[in-house]
């Protein structure tokens, strides 16, 4: 059966997150309900990243097998699906890939980014953290060069979690200012459960002084999450990309 690829992105302020989960309402819920509804048919969608409650995206991405009329016109059913779904989720395309891709396992590499804003803005209160603190960006960025040659990220990973593995190969990491924000961006060829929050907030100790460089090397090395600081909230952090070349 052929196979698609759906590119979306969303605000996810009113979502219990990305992928189903029993009693809650999700990213993938409303998509599928409103493929339902235009085509008439039930939908099973297989998702990338599975962004967290409260989480953004500026693109993440779906799969689906559908038997359908080759000629059948994806820009117009893109038009008529953004009207079913709710204001904040976009379908921005939907293309045909080979019938043995995977928007997850296919993934070369993941882009986040995770956003503060330091003076009082009820303009980005739903898409940053507000942290009123003085910063050192220098010992931060000291911080995120280190993550460039960690292989093993078991400290930054949330319990609970049934990956096999720990190691992920980070390609990107440093903190920036952009307008009234400071921003950490960080891609990776996979992340671990909580692990962006985990290093932002880590870091923005770092850069109060409250946690020393050294201290941040230790941290990693002890791959105990009990030292990573994952509080930080869900607002601050958006899927920026996820590519697949």
């Amino acid at each position: 059966m052929p196979r698609f690829f759906i590119e979306v992105a969303y605000k996810g302020t009113a979502y219990a997150g990305f992928q189903a989960q029993q009693n809650a309402n999700t990213i993938q819920d409303e998509v599928e309900k409103a493929l339902q509804v235009y085509f008439r048919q039930e939908f099973s969608l297989t998702g990338s990243s599975r962004t967290d409650a409260g989480v953004h995206a500026l693109q993440n991405f779906f799969h689906f097998d559908f038997d359908t009329d080759p000629q059948l016109d994806w820009v117009k059913a893109c038009y008529h699906l953004n009207a079913i779904l709710p204001g904040d989720i976009v379908v921005q395309r939907i293309f045909p890939v080979a019938d043995d891709a995977h928007c997850r396992f296919d993934a070369k590499f993941r882009l986040y980014e995770y956003s503060i804003y330091q003076s009082k803005n009820p303009f980005l209160s739903d898409r940053a953290y507000y942290y009123p603190y003085k910063l050192d960006l220098g010992l931060m960025n000291e911080a995120a060069s280190m993550l460039k040659t960690v292989e093993d990220f078991e400290s930054f990973s949330k319990r609970n979690t049934q990956v096999k593995t720990f190691r992920c190969s980070i390609i990107e990491s440093g903190w920036f200012e952009r307008g009234d924000m400071i921003v950490y961006r960080v891609a990776a060829n996979r992340f671990l459960r909580g692990m962006v929050r985990g290093l932002s907030g880590t870091m923005l100790k770092v850069g109060r002084q409250k946690t020393s460089i050294d201290e941040f090397s230790r941290i990693i090395e002890s791959k105990n999450a009990a030292l990573v600081d994952f509080a930080v909230p869900a607002q601050g952090l958006t899927l920026i990309q996820v590519s697949f070349v």
